[in-house]
C-alpha cells in the first residue's frame, strides 16, 4: 500500500528521493519522509501529508549535499537513501509514525510496505532487551530487530531479522556503518530493482526510478537484494546467490504525467478506449474467434472440460468479476460463483481438481485475492490471474495469466484498469464459449465484431456526452445522498458507478438490484434524492422501467443511461444520457463510462482532490 524508494549512486540523493517518491504518491499520501546518509550518520527528515509537507520540511533544513550556483551537483562520493509514502494502517497519521523508522541507536534506518503480523511479541522481546520504541507502527519492529542482530554485516543482519518476521511485507534496510549500502526484502509485497550505471534503485513501483532508467529485475518472493552503486546481488532468505534476469520497460515518461489534462483519473478516463483496443485487438484477430495464449497451463482441453467457475476479487475488479459472470454463464454455459476475496478463503470453500479459480487484481498485489488464489491453487484447483502488471506476484502465483493492457494508472480511482479488465473477461467468454460450441458461429462472429467496435463507441461518449454529464452534475452535486439501481448485467454497472462517486465526492450512495429496491432502500427515497439508473437495453428492460416508475412516484430524480435511440426511457426520467447502440452483454462497458464522468464531475464540483480521495490508495497489499 505504501510507497518505498531507494538509490544509491552520485546524484544528490535528496532530490533522487523525492522525485521518485512523486511518482510512488498515488500508493499514500498520510504523510512521508526520507533517510539519507551525511558523512557518518544518517540525516532523517519526516513530515504529515502529502509529499510537498514533506517537501516544506527539508526546505527549512540546511542541504547536506553540494550546491553550485544554487543547484546540486554531483556528489564526490556515491551516497545512499531511502523514502517512503505512507497509508496508514498500524498506528494513526502523525510524523512519529511516519518512515524511516529506525532502531534506538540510531544505527539502522527502515521504510515498509505491508504488516508484520508478530509484532507485538517481538515488540515485547526487543523491549525486555533495551530497545525504545518512538511509533505506534508494526513496522518499527523490523529497524530494532534488524539493529539486534547487527554486528557490521547489514545483509546478515536482514536475513536473520527476515527470519524472525511473520506477516507480508518489503522493507529497505540502511545504515551509516556501510555507505553506499541499501538491503531490500520482500514476502508477498511489491519490491523492483531499477539498474543504472554506477547508480542503483529500489522501489515499490517502477514509475519511481523511470526518468533515469529503464532496465528492472524483479525480486521474488522471499528473496533479499543488496544494492550497491556498481551492482546488484540477489539472494535467498537464507543467503544462497541468485542469478536475476535484467528486462526493458517499454513504458515512456508521459504514460506517467497527465499530458494536458487537469487531473490524471480525467487523462484515464479518456485513455479507456485505447486501454480497451490494446487489450482486445490482437486476441480478436481472425475475427471469427479468440485467441489467448498466455493462458499457461491452462490449456484447450481444461477449458472445453471446466466443470465451474470461481471468480475472487476486490473493490472495482470484484465488479469487473460480476460483469464477466453474467457473459460467460451466458455464452459458455459454465456455472459461475463470485466471492469477494477478502471473504473467501475465510469460509474454508469447497473447491478442487476440475475447477477455474480466477483472481482478478489490477495490481497484481492485492493481498486478499492473492491469498484466495494460494488456497484454490492448494487444494487443486487451477488459477488464472487478470492482471494488468507484468511480473507482479499474481502473474507468479496463478497457472496461467489473462492480461490487460491499460497501462499505468495514477489516479486511486480505477477508470481504464476496470474497462480493461471487463474487456478481459469477455475475451475469455467468447474463448470458452468457442472451445465448448456453445454459441453459433454466426452469434460468435457478430459479438466479436461488436467487441471490436467498443473502443471508437467509448472515445464518442467522451467526447460527446462529457458536457451533458457536467450539467447533470451540476444540479446534483450539493446532495447528500445517491441511489444507483441496475438489473441482470445493469446491476455491477451501477454497483460500480456507485463506488467511483463514493470514492472520490465522499456522498452517501448505495447501489442495489432494481427489483430489491421495495425491500428497503425505497424508504430513503424523497424529493431531495438523485437515483441513477442503468436502463440500457436489455432483456429485462421493461422491469427496470417499472422500478423507474416507483421512483418517480416517491418524488426522486431519475437519471437514466439509455440505448441510443430508445426515446421510451425520457418519460420515465428527468436527465437521460445515452451511449452508442451495442449487443446488450456488451452495453456494461460502455454504460460505466458516463458514470465515471458523473462521479468526476460531482467531485470537481465540490472542489475535491479526485487523484487522491482521502483514506483510500491504488493498491491494496495489506489485508
Amino acid at each position: 500500500m505504501c510507497g518505498i524508494v531507494g538509490y544509491v549512486g552520485a546524484l544528490p540523493v535528496r532530490d533522487t528521493l523525492l522525485a521518485g517518491l512523486e511518482k510512488l504518491e498515488y500508493r499514500g499520501y498520510d504523510s512521508a519522509g526520507i533517510s539519507v546518509l551525511n558523512g557518518d550518520h544518517v540525516d532523517s527528515i519526516r513530515a504529515v501529508g502529502n509529499l510537498q509537507a514533506l517537501r516544506d520540511a527539508i526546505a527549512a533544513e540546511p542541504a547536506p549535499e553540494p550546491v553550485a550556483n544554487g543547484a546540486p551537483v554531483a556528489l564526490a562520493e556515491p551516497g545512499s537513501g531511502i523514502g517512503h509514502t505512507r497509508w496508514a494502517t498500524h498506528g494513526r497519521v502523525s510524523e512519529r509514525n511516519a518512515h524511516p523508522h529506525v532502531d534506538s541507536d540510531g544505527r539502522i534506518h527502515i521504510v515498509v510496505n505491508g504488516i508484520v503480523e508478530n509484532y507485538m511479541a517481538l515488540k515485547r522481546r526487543l523491549g525486555d532487551e533495551g530497545a525504545v520504541f518512538s511509533s505506534e507502527t508494526d513496522a518499527e519492529v523490523i529497524a530494532h530487530l534488524i539493529a539486534h542482530h547487527y554486528d557490521g554485516d547489514l545483509p546478515l543482519a536482514v536475513r536473520a531479522a527476515y527470519a524472525e518476521l511473520d506477516g507480508h511485507f518489503a522493507f529497505v534496510a540502511m545504515s551509516a556503518e556501510e555507505p553506499g549500502l541499501l538491503v531490500g526484502a520482500r514476502r508477498e509485497c511489491p519490491l523492483v530493482v531499477g539498474r543504472g550505471d554506477g547508480e542503483q534503485f529500489l522501489a515499490s513501483a517502477v514509475p519511481a526510478f523511470l526518468e533515469r532508467t529503464r532496465t528492472v529485475q524483479y525480486i521474488e518472493d522471499g528473496e533479499l537484494v543488496v544494492l550497491r552503486p556498481d551492482g546488484v546481488e540477489f539472494m535467498t532468505a537464507v543467503g544462497e546467490p541468485i542469478v536475476r534476469e535484467t528486462v526493458e520497460i517499454d513504458w515512456d515518461e508521459e504514460t506517467a504525467e497527465k499530458g494536458g489534462f487537469d487531473t490524471f483519473m480525467l487523462k484515464e478516463i479518456h485513455e479507456q478506449a485505447d486501454a480497451v483496443a490494446e487489450t482486445v485487438a490482437d486476441r480478436t484477430a481472425r475475427g471469427d474467434g479468440v485467441d489467448l495464449d498466455e493462458l499457461g497451463t491452462i490449456d484447450d482441453d481444461f477449458l472445453r472440460e471446466v466443470r465451474r467457475i470461481i471468480i475472487v476479487a476486490c473493490g472495482t475488479s470484484y465488479h469487473a468479476g460480476l460483469i464477466g459472470r453474467y457473459a460467460i454463464e451466458e455464452w459458455a454455459r459454465v456455472p459461475i460463483e463470485m466471492d469477494v476475496a477478502s471473504e473467501y478463503r475465510y469460509r474454508n470453500p469447497v473447491v478442487g481438481p476440475g475447477d477455474l479459480v480466477i483472481g482478478i487484481s489490477q495490481s497484481g498485489e492485492t493481498a486478499d485475492t492473492l491469498a484466495a488464489m494460494r488456497l484454490a491453487r492448494q487444494r487443486g484447483a487451477k488459477v488464472l490471474a487478470v492482471t494488468n502488471v507484468m511480473g507482479s506476484q499474481a502473474t507468479r502465483d496463478a497457472d496461467g495469466v489473462l492480461f490487460t493492457r491499460a497501462g499505468l494508472e495514477i489516479g486511486v480511482a480505477a477508470t481504464k484498469t476496470f474497462v480493461s479488465q471487463v474487456a478481459a473477461m469477455y475475451l475469455l467468454g467468447l474463448r470458452l464459449a468457442e472451445l465448448r460450441g456453445t454459441l453459433e458461429p454466426e452469434r460468435l462472429t457478430d459479438l466479436i465484431t461488436e467487441l471490436k467496435r467498443l473502443p471508437h463507441a467509448i472515445a464518442a461518449i467522451v467526447e460527446h456526452d462529457d458536457a451533458q454529464i457536467r450539467e447533470i452534475a451540476r444540479a446534483h452535486y450539493q446532495s447528500e445522498f445517491f441511489l444507483y439501481l441496475g438489473r441482470h448485467v445493469g446491476l455491477p454497472v451501477a454497483l460500480e458507478g456507485a463506488l467511483k462517486l463514493k470514492e472520490i465526492s465522499y456522498i452517501a450512495t448505495d447501489a442495489y438490484a432494481a427489483g430489491e429496491m421495495k425491500h428497503g432502500p425505497i424508504a430513503l427515497l424523497d424529493d431531495q434524492t438523485p437515483v441513477v439508473v442503468v436502463a440500457t437495453d436489455s432483456p429485462v428492460l421493461d422491469k427496470v422501467i417499472s422500478n423507474m416508475q416507483e421512483v418517480r412516484v416517491r418524488g426522486a430524480h431519475v437519471i437514466a443511461v439509455v440505448t441510443e435511440g430508445n426515446r421510451e426511457i425520457g418519460e420515465h426520467a428527468e436527465q437521460t444520457v445515452a451511449i452508442p447502440a451495442t449487443d446488450w452483454m456488451l452495453a456494461p462497458l460502455l454504460a460505466v463510462v458516463p458514470l465515471q464522468l458523473l462521479a468526476y464531475h460531482v467531485a470537481r464540483l465540490r472542489g475535491l482532490n479526485v487523484d487522491q480521495p482521502r483514506n483510500l490508495a491504488k493498491t491494496v497489499t495489506v489485508e
